[in-house]
C-alpha cells in the first residue's frame, strides 16, 4: 500500500483528490492539510511514501516544504501539483529535487500512475512542460535576489525584508534596484510581475 499525504488549500479540490486516490486499491491517503506549515510535521508523524503538494499554499509554498522533507526525510518522495505550467516553475521544482511535477488539469488516472511511479523511485514530469522548460531562459536573479523579491511580492517593505534576511535597509534597496535592472523592470511591482509570469518566484 502506497501511503500518501496531501497538501492543498482549496477544500473542494483537496476533498476531490482524497476521494479520487482512496478508490485506488494500492493507495491510501493518511493525512491531508491546507497549509504549507503543516507539511513537515505531518510527514514526520505519518512517514508517507509520497507527499502530494500544491505549489501555492499559505505559509510555506510547496517547493519550500518539499525541500524541507528532502532534508529531514529523504525517503519520502514529493510530487508537486500546479495550476500554472510555467517553465520557470518547473526549473525551480527540479532544482528543489522534487520527484514529480504535474499540472492540476491532468487526467485523474495519470495522477494515480504518477504517484505509483514516484513511490517506485522514478521521476515524473509533464512532457509538454518539460519541452517548454528546455527552451526557456534561466532566471537571471541570484538566490538572495530571489528571496528579496519573493518577500516583496508578499507585501513586505524594505525594512521588513531587511529584518527577515538580517540585512541593512540600504542593502535591501540596492538589491531591489539590481533586480529591476536585471529584469528590465520599471519598478518593484513590474519586477514582481515579470518574475511571477516567468515562474521564477
Amino acid at each position: 500500500m502506497i501511503r500518501v499525504i496531501i497538501a492543498e488549500d482549496m477544500h473542494m479540490v483537496r476533498g476531490a483528490l482524497v476521494a479520487l486516490l482512496n478508490v485506488e486499491p494500492d493507495i491510501e491517503v493518511v493525512a491531508e492539510m491546507s497549509s504549507g506549515d503543516e507539511i513537515l510535521p505531518a510527514a514526520t508523524k505519518w512517514r508517507p511514501d509520497v507527499a502530494l503538494l500544491d505549489i501555492d499554499l499559505p505559509g510555506k509554498d510547496g517547493l519550500t516544504a518539499a525541500g524541507e522533507i528532502r532534508a529531514a526525510l529523504p525517503e519520502v518522495r514529493t510530487l508537486i501539483l500546479t495550476g500554472l505550467g510555467r517553465p520557470g516553475t518547473l526549473r525551480r521544482a527540479l532544482s528543489a529535487h522534487v520527484s514529480g511535477f504535474m499540472l492540476k488539469d491532468a487526467p485523474a488516472s495519470e495522477l494515480a500512475d504518477a504517484i505509483r511511479s514516484v513511490a517506485a523511485g522514478r521521476r515524473v514530469v509533464d512532457s509538454q512542460l518539460a519541452l517548454a522548460a528546455w527552451d526557456s531562459t534561466d532566471c537571471p536573479l541570484t538566490t538572495r535576489e530571489s528571496e528579496v523579491l519573493r518577500l516583496a511580492a508578499h507585501g513586505a517593505d524594505a525594512s521588513e525584508i531587511a529584518s527577515k534576511l538580517y540585512l541593512s535597509v540600504g542593502t535591501v534597496r540596492n538589491y531591489l534596484t539590481t533586480i529591476a535592472g536585471k529584469l528590465n523592470a520599471r519598478n518593484r511591482v513590474d519586477a514582481i510581475r515579470i518574475a511571477t509570469e516567468a515562474g521564477w518566484l
